[in-house]
């Protein structure tokens, strides 16, 4: 079976991370191509899909959302994981106690998960180099950086996660591959 993973992605963590899957499953047997989901235009040759999208203000990002509503009826018939990419730190919980995983969304995920069926979806930390952004997001990002709160908030760095993001693809690979008995 070929998975496609599909990504949407600003300033590169989240493809990153959508490269790193697809790599995490073709060396373990699944045959994956990994696209901007701007760019896919073939839904034929694939089984299985991984959707991706890095998290702003708590929402997915649009290209990522409307790549979903538009090939809903395709994804609902295919076994569909999604993963959103998006809090920063190294602190697993908020300054509240609550889990930023839990917390920081996408606020759309029940209806992303129920319009396809989705059999998971999973949160990573990501990565922000401040000095990438550009245009109205760096100009604010640079105001909001005078704030101590906004600069422990968004911290500089990448946090992925990449043992956590191999073991949810492990995750995928064990309910694509059949488990092969050895007698």
């Amino acid at each position: 079976m070929k998975a496609l993973v599909a990504y949407a992605s600003k300033y590169g963590s989240t493809k990153g991370i959508a490269e790193f899957i697809g790599e995490t499953l073709r060396q373990r047997g699944v045959d994956a191509d990994v696209k901007d989901v701007d760019d896919v235009k073939d839904f034929g040759p694939y089984g299985a899909f991984v959707i991706g999208s890095a998290l702003y203000m708590f929402h997915w990002m649009k290209e990522a959302k409307q790549f979903v509503s538009r090939n809903r009826k395709t994804l609902v018939t295919h076994p569909v994981w999604l993963f959103s990419s998006g809090p920063l730190g190294k602190e697993p919980k908020d300054s509240k106690g609550r889990d930023y995983k839990e917390v920081s969304g996408p606020k759309e995920l029940e209806e992303l998960r129920s319009s396809v069926n989705a059999l998971d979806h999973h949160v990573f930390f990501g990565a922000l180099d401040g000095s990438k952004l550009t245009g109205m997001i760096g100009l604010g990002y640079k105001m909001a950086m005078r704030s101590k709160e906004a600069r422990e908030m968004m911290p500089d760095g990448d946090f992925r996660d990449w043992k956590e993001i191999e073991a949810w693809t492990g995750s995928i690979v064990d309910a694509l591959v059949p488990q092969r008995i050895f007698q």
